[in-house]
This record gives structure tokens, C-alpha cells and sequence, in this order.
């Protein structure tokens, strides 16, 4: 599996319609906020959009045209879909040592039945497979895309309160979720951190917390305020991190990011009072970083990072209140594509 700093040949994005998850004007809030993420991703590399039907495809073409973007700006992809959370239930990317790629077709079950119906998000991976003409690669396990991250070197991270969970693959030991990890996507070492951050539904997805943004260096949440909700949590996973060695035998080099204010004005749709809100639920793409922003105390200091983190690239900032109410983020809703 390529780090996500691999050279994409696209970005495949859903755009919303579930109702459910963007009640009563959410949904218009957070298609601006998709506009805001087409209009800075489309400079640098082509936006695949999955549209549920003709209809929906129609409100984009107007969307596009009342926001000043060409039709041009994304490549439609006209499949039946349940939700926009691509980033886990989309295809997963392989390629062998010759640079073929081929994508491999994870179980989804929308974070362990919380949200059905879900299988036409699960159908996904193979539609995208056939309309490339890629291999097909059905490991026989559920795994959620933004519950791993790897550096492209062998290196992936975890979280058990997620593949560990019973509502996933109860029938499966950590043995076992390990040699599937090591074999279809090509791992020699899991490095598993516990749980995740309150109010995210999906139990505790790594790309909330802790990222690789090169080959030994990491970034990893870490609340400035003790007294934070997740700053047990985020304590505990920090200190795994500092002390496990890479693949020859060093250290991580392991950067604390601050966590903006996750406490919202009444609950989610789900009920919750907190929202998964990190500064690590950023998307990597061919010339520019999309990193979300939420919180003035933090945001201009996360660019400034984050500008020194990826030189060469545009740090492009995208305010995410109105998406990461429906207890997602940038990463979330994109998934890299490789389908020369």
C-alpha cells in the first residue's frame, strides 16, 4: 500500500445526500464545503465524484456553475451510493514491485452496523475496480480505510478499540487482523495505539489522531488543556509512539498537534456533544495538503506546521465546522487514486 504522498492519478470523493447526516440546511452547508475542497484539489490532480443518480449529478453541475468552477472540475462516476464517507468504504490501492496496481475490496459495515443500509457504499471498491480494469482483490475481512495509515515502507498504524472491536470480525484473532494487514497490503510491522477520540462513531479511527507524514516522522493529537476530554486518550497513544522503534531499530520522530475545541452547542445526530474535530484529519495530494481548520486559538499555527512539514506543497486550509459535524473530516470524505 503506497504512502499517501505517493503520486496520485486522482481524488474519488461521494457528494453528499443523506439527509440523515446532514439534516435540515447541513447538507447545503456542507456542499460548500465539498465546492471549497473541489475547488482547491482540482488545480492539482483530477476529482473523481461518485453522484447517486442524473438528478444529483444536475444540482453538481449548478453547484459548480453558481460557485465559478468548471463543469470540468470532477469526473462523475454515476453509482447508487449510501453515504460519503469514501474514505472507508472506498477502494483500498495496491501496487507490485513493477508498479501495477490493483485494489483490494474490504468489507464495510459502517463501523459495525451503526448505519444501515450501507451496501451500496460496499459495492463501490469492485465498480471502481471494473471501470479501470483493475485487479479485484477481496481480502474477506471488514476494515475501514481511515482506520489505517501507512508510510509506503511496511509501516502501518492501528487502533485496537477499532479492529479489535467485536463488532467488526469477531470470528478473528489480533493474529490473525495482523497477517491479513501484512498480506494484501504488504506490511512487516501494525503498530497499534488503544482508542480514539470522543464522539467519533466509528470507535476510534486512526487518521484522527495520529498520521505519517514521511517515512519516520509522525504527527499525533495531543491536547494542550489536561483537563480535555481526550487528553487521557491522546496521552496514552503518544507515549506508545515514543517508544516504538522503526524498522531499523530508531526512533519515530513524533510531533504533537494541539486538538481545537471538540465540545459543539447541543449534540449530533447521534447524540453526542462532542465531534471528532483533529488537525490530523488532513488529506495529502499530488502538490497540496488540505488540512482542515476549526479553531482560531490553533488554525494559523497548524498552517505554518504544516508548510514545514510538506515544502513543495500547497497548504491549502479548508474550514471544516460544518463537515466534521456529521463526525467527519477531509480525510473522511477523500480517497487517493492510482488507476493510470
Amino acid at each position: 500500500m503506497p504512502a499517501e504522498w505517493h503520486p496520485h492519478s486522482g481524488t474519488l470523493m461521494t457528494w453528499p445526500v443523506n439527509r440523515d447526516t446532514w439534516p435540515g440546511f447541513r447538507l447545503k452547508n456542507v456542499e460548500k464545503v465539498y465546492l471549497n475542497i473541489i475547488r482547491r484539489l482540482h488545480e492539482f490532480e483530477p476529482v473523481h465524484l461518485i453522484v447517486h443518480d442524473e438528478g444529483v449529478r444536475a444540482r453538481v453541475n449548478d453547484a459548480l456553475r453558481t460557485a465559478n468552477l468548471p463543469e470540468n472540475a470532477v469526473i462523475y462516476h454515476l453509482h447508487a451510493s449510501n453515504d460519503v464517507w469514501i474514505r472507508d468504504y472506498g477502494p483500498v490501492f495496491v501496487r507490485d514491485q513493477a508498479g501495477h496496481y490493483a485494489v483490494t475490496d474490504w468489507e464495510y459495515n459502517a463501523w459495525g452496523g451503526k448505519y444501515p443500509p450501507f451496501d451500496s457504499d460496499n459495492r463501490i471498491p469492485g465498480l471502481i475496480a471494473d471501470a479501470f480494469r483493475l485487479p479485484h482483490i477481496l481480502p474477506d475481512m471488514v476494515l475501514e480505510g481511515g482506520s489505517i495509515d501507512t508510510n509506503g515502507r511496511g509501516v502501518l498504524m492501528t487502533t485496537e478499540s477499532v479492529l479489535l472491536n467485536p463488532n467488526r470480525n469477531p470470528r478473528l484473532s489480533k493474529q490473525q487482523i495482523e497477517e491479513r494487514l501484512k498480506t494484501y497490503l504488504g506490511q512487516q510491522q501494525i503498530i497499534w495505539l488503544t482508542s480514539g477520540l470522543a464522539g467519533d462513531d466509528t470507535d476510534g479511527h486512526i487518521d484522527d489522531m495520529s498520521r505519517f507524514v514521511s517515512e519516520n516522522v509522525m504527527v499525533t493529537a495531543l491536547p494542550e488543556d489536561r483537563n480535555d476530554i481526550n487528553y487521557p486518550v491522546l496521552r496514552e497513544n503518544y507515549e506508545i509512539l515514543k517508544s516504538t522503534r522503526n524498522r531499523t531499530g530508531g526512533h519515530y520522530d513524533i510531533i504533537p498537534i494541539p486538538m481545537p475545541r471538540t465540545r459543539i452547542v447541543g449534540t449530533t445526530v447521534d447524540g453526542s456533544p462532542y465531534v471528532p474535530a483533529s488537525y490530523a484529519n488532513f488529506y495529502i495530494a499530488n502538490a497540496v495538503v488540505l488540512l482542515p481548520l476549526y479553531d482560531d486559538r490553533y488554525d494559523r499555527r497548524m498552517m505554518d506546521l504544516f508548510a514545514g512539514l510538506f515544502p513543495g506543497r500547497t497548504i491549502a486550509g479548508i474550514p471544516c465546522k460544518d463537515l466534521v459535524w456529521g463526525q467527519g473530516g477531509i480525510h473522511c470524505i477523500t480517497q487517493q487514486m492510482y488507476c493510470r
